[in-house]
């Protein structure tokens, strides 16, 4: 049973993890191009990255594979949901939103499901970064349509339900990163076959010229989750889903820093919320 308490060596790794993860999801809206094959591009590099992997970390143990396979069945879900979102959204607005509602439902599924009761100091820490979070996506730049914000709140659930389902299987793999090399090498695939089969040869063409650019993304989306994966072996599911959402705020950083996007005092209030959640989980 992982730890009640969140150690400061979990803590700085998942932070690192959410600015992986952030990192990524800027290279992927600095990429301005057809969001479904950004979003190939991302999955593909990181399938690429895992496989060299795959010699040095033992295969999962067998009670992790049902985990393991209902995860890259979630995940498709997630990618299609994805793009949908990005379509009729702004990421500055779509990203944030369904980061920031995911560990509100982590946070409850993970009470029903995982058992994991969280202290009082806990579960406000989860409410402050979300909120914060939801702050940043209100108050960001873009398009705020409706069918976007549709789309952003489903993947939310989607995102909760495969933190729950990865984090139950990094548990009982053996290890985290054998679990996180399989994963992340094998689920990608099916969205990858899909993408071809609906866009044919064009698509091939569009990862093959942009391949620098997909390893690059793929190994900061493997890092991020895999850290998030062990981080969960060794703290609460729903503290490290929230507090690896603080990657929105290095996002909004980066997208202001390199982007020439505005912050704007009322983002800077939200990611203000964000480290005053961060400081609960710690109590």
């Amino acid at each position: 049973m992982p730890a009640v308490d969140l150690s400061l060596g979990v803590t700085l790794a998942v932070l690192g993890a959410g600015f992986l993860h952030a990192l990524w999801n800027a290279l992927l809206k600095s990429a301005a191009g057809d969001p479904m094959l950004d979003t190939a591009l991302i999955v593909a590099g990181t399938s690429l990255v895992c496989v060299p992997l795959l010699p040095f970390v033992p295969l999962p143990a067998r009670d992790a594979w049902p985990f393991a396979l209902a995860s890259m069945a979630i995940h498709f879900a997630y990618y299609l949901l994805l793009t949908a979102a990005y379509r009729r959204g702004d990421l500055s607005f779509a990203y944030p939103l369904m980061r920031g509602v995911a560990p509100l439902i982590v946070t409850i599924l993970g009470v029903v499901f995982l058992n994991e009761h969280l202290r009082p100091p806990m579960l406000a820490g989860v409410a402050l970064i979300s909120l914060g979070i939801l702050t940043i996506a209100w108050f960001a730049g873009g398009r705020h349509t409706l069918a976007a914000a549709g789309y952003a709140l489903g993947n939310a659930a989607v995102i909760a339900i495969y933190t729950l389902i990865d984090g139950a299987g990094a548990r009982v793999a053996g290890s985290p990163w054998s679990y996180a090399v399989w994963l992340m090498c094998l689920e990608g695939i099916p969205f990858l076959v899909w993408i071809v089969a609906l866009r044919g040869r064009p698509a091939v063409d569009y990862l093959c010229v942009r391949w620098r650019r997909s390893v690059l993304a793929g190994a900061a989306s493997f890092g991020a989750y895999a850290i998030a994966l062990w981080a969960m072996t060794r703290a609460p599911v729903a503290v490290v889903a929230a507090l690896r959402e603080v990657s929105v705020v290095f996002a909004a950083l980066m997208g202001t820093m390199f982007l020439k996007e505005s912050f704007g005092w009322r983002r800077l209030a939200g990611a203000v919320g964000v480290a005053a959640g961060v400081a609960a989980l710690r109590f």
